[in-house]
């Protein structure tokens, strides 16, 4: 199982930027896919989940009604819409996927595969 996370960039305070997260060697129906980030000398922490059927999404507080996470299943991707970006919310993003829990997972060490990262940068 392999994820492809691209999309990052540098981007201007109250700008956009749209990541994207291709799965390769499985499906995950019924499971989590979730979007996490790590900034410099921070711990990695969680930004948003979606479960693979979409049915149930969750959001870190700090990006509620700013990010918007989504799947399409037919192309295994995850995308997370970042809107009104600020320059706090600079950091890698990575994005992770879950195979065995039938509830979605939050927890970024529950989570069976990562992708490699991409780096989002807002300059204020």
């Amino acid at each position: 199982v392999q994820l492809q996370a691209s999309g990052g960039g540098l981007v201007q305070a109250g700008g956009s930027l749209s990541l994207s997260c291709a799965a390769s060697g499985r499906t995950f129906s019924n499971n989590s896919m979730g979007w996490f980030r790590q900034a410099p000398g921070k711990e990695r922490e969680f930004v948003a989940a979606v479960s693979w059927n979409g049915a149930t999404i969750y959001y870190a507080s700090s990006v509620k009604g700013r990010f918007t996470i989504s799947g399409e299943n037919a192309k295994n991707t995850v995308y997370l819409q970042m809107n009104s970006l600020k320059p706090e919310d600079t950091a890698i993003y990575y994005c992770a996927a879950d195979s065995r829990s039938r509830v979605l997972v939050l927890n970024g060490n529950l989570y069976e595969y990562w992708g490699q990262g991409t780096l989002v940068t807002v300059s204020s």
